[in-house]
């Protein structure tokens, strides 16, 4: 049985990143050119290309290719009416709320745990097909999928940094398992 390798890079950062505010539909800052000729021999070419449908995960992909498949379940979480605020814009008792419930839903958009189930459901899906996926997506989603391979708790979620341009190396050949490799 031929394994499954599933390479999840975290988008190119954002101006919304660099101010501490909940993402909206932006571009990346990253000199897409010099950041491309970084990344452009770190993978084989015989790679499946996904992305979220954001901006920022499109504009990343295209780093690697030139034309990236648009997968909804790369999709970044949705912050409901957060979109674009700082966090200090925010009630204060919601905020905490919603970094401590992770059902909770003060923004009106998605849960964590809603996130969570439907990367969790993606990556089964990926179990059938082996070769190699490079996806390109976001930090929550990035965060839910080690939860799944790892099967932490939920409440693990936010002890999990993220890196723009970061990539996690998950493997799987009739269980999943996180790998951790060198680039030197």
């Amino acid at each position: 049985m031929q394994a499954t390798r599933l390479t999840l890079i975290c988008h190119a950062v954002t101006p919304s990143q660099k101010k501490g505010r909940f993402p909206d539909d932006e571009s990346i800052t990253t000199n897409g050119r010099s950041a491309a000729l970084s990344l452009a021999d770190r993978y084989k070419k015989n790679l499946r290309l996904l992305c979220g449908p954001e901006a920022r995960a499109r504009q990343t992909a295209g780093m690697f290719a030139s034309a990236p498949v648009i997968e909804n379940a790369l999709r970044d979480a949705d912050v409901g009416h957060w979109k674009g605020k700082g966090i200090d814009e925010l009630d204060r008792d919601e905020l905490t709320q919603w970094l401590t419930d992770s059902a909770s839903v003060p923004h009106g958009g998605e849960s964590v745990t809603q996130v969570c189930a439907r990367v969790a459901q993606w990556i089964q899906s990926l179990e059938a097909k082996p070769g190699h996926v490079v996806a390109i997506t976001h930090p929550f989603v990035i965060r839910a999928a080690l939860l799944y391979v790892m099967q932490c708790p939920v409440s693990m979620f936010y002890l999990i940094d993220v890196e723009p341009l970061s990539a996690t190396e998950l493997r799987f050949n009739g269980v999943w398992r996180l790998r951790l490799e060198t680039h030197a």
